[in-house]
């Protein structure tokens, strides 16, 4: 357990947004030049895009459309979780395919906190979660550990540092809930054992580790009785139990992808964008896996590019918001079957070396106007 939850602390470290954002816009016109020198033909790449449902996500489908020439396919599904099986009919309908995953997360720039978005079609501009199904999954989790912050207690007797545990967080029998890790927390008996020092009405007393104590430092429990643990329960010291139900739009698949590093996320100071970074993570080596292994797309050039779309909420006066996207990895197939993984260093390195101006885009007003002077067919039943 201990190892696992390095790893997962170092996998959601991993992913920086420092220095690694773009503007769409700046964005597109970057990873279309790159699929040029990888040989993608121009006029013969069909994009796809698995993007969350929300209406915000609408600005970055445009600017695909406008860079790669035509309307992307569809691999997305609410909360941003992609459509694996939907590999075959992308692969049908075009020469060269690419295809950009994209969990998304507000941003607001007047207060810099991130989760919510202005939605400039409600009657008073309301804000709300960025994601709202990211945001339905964590709801349990995070009144489970607000729950443990305030049930847990430290407390100090001289030189005796004690943990007061509720005894409903201890319930090993519960089939679902917030466990502590009391290896990590609590002094163990000669033979193993977790005994208390006493057991009180509906908690109980122990004696806390070396452990725990230099994780969180001694300062945490201070010189006037027991205190709540607070922020102090810190990820490490706890996991999740629950039975996560399949569900028409993503099968459970979202919960899977966030249980693990759920500690780090509901301890975190904006739990939507940890959610949303490790989401991207899960799911761009789970949609990694099912593409090495599709037929669909033997002898095809792929480009498969996972990352971050970040939604500023707009003004009122803005029809589109200013969306940035940072990407974490991508997967690129040439022809002969030769695969490379890039991770984010070298994605961002690739994307830098590319130019910000497409010679093929499409001037969507053009190509709009051009379609109303063609003259009409006429369907005959």
């Amino acid at each position: 357990m201990y190892s696992a939850n390095i790893d997962i602390q170092r996998a959601l470290s991993g992913f920086t947004l420092k220095d690694t954002m773009f503007t769409y816009n700046s964005f597109m016109a970057r990873l279309y030049n790159y699929c040029k020198t990888l040989g993608f033909e121009s006029g013969k790449i069909l994009p796809s895009r698995a993007f969350c449902s929300d209406e915000n996500q609408g600005y970055p489908i445009i600017l695909i459309a406008k860079h790669f020439g035509t309307f992307p396919f569809n691999h997305g599904r609410v909360g941003s979780i992609v459509s694996t099986d939907r590999h075959g009919p992308h692969a049908e309908h075009g020469k060269d395919l690419m295809i950009i995953h994209a969990s998304h997360v507000g941003y607001n720039p007047q207060n810099r906190m991130w989760g919510n978005y202005h939605r400039r079609h409600t009657e008073d501009c309301e804000e709300t979660s960025s994601c709202g199904r990211i945001q339905g999954v964590l709801e349990w989790y995070l009144c489970q550990y607000t729950l443990a912050k305030a049930n847990i207690f430290l407390d100090r007797h001289g030189d005796e540092y004690l943990v007061n545990i509720d005894n409903q967080i201890l319930n090993e029998r519960k089939t679902e809930g917030l466990f502590v890790h009391l290896k990590k927390m609590i002094a163990v008996q000669p033979h193993g054992e977790f005994r208390p020092l006493r057991s009180q009405s509906t908690s109980k007393c122990y004696r806390a580790s070396q452990e725990f104590r230099a994780l969180i430092g001694d300062d945490a429990w201070g010189a006037h009785g027991p205190q709540a643990i607070g922020d102090k329960l810190l990820p490490e010291l706890f996991g999740f139990k629950r039975h996560i139900s399949g569900d028409p739009e993503t099968h459970g698949l979202l919960e899977e992808n966030l249980i693990l590093p759920m500690p780090w996320i509901v301890a975190s100071e904006f739990p939507l964008l940890t959610a949303a970074q490790a989401n991207t993570q899960v799911e761009f080596d789970r949609t990694y896996q099912t593409l090495v292994n599709s037929k669909a797309y033997h002898g095809k050039r792929v480009v498969f590019i996972s990352g971050l779309n970040i939604d500023i909420s707009p003004n009122e006066d803005q029809l589109f918001p200013l969306t940035k996207f940072s990407p974490w990895a991508a997967f690129v197939q040439e022809r002969n079957g030769h695969r490379t993984v890039l991770e984010q260093d070298e994605l961002m390195k690739r994307l830098l070396e590319q130019s910000e101006d497409n010679p093929d885009e499409v001037h969507l007003e053009d190509a709009i106007h051009q379609m109303k002077n063609v003259e009409e067919i006429t369907i005959r039943p």
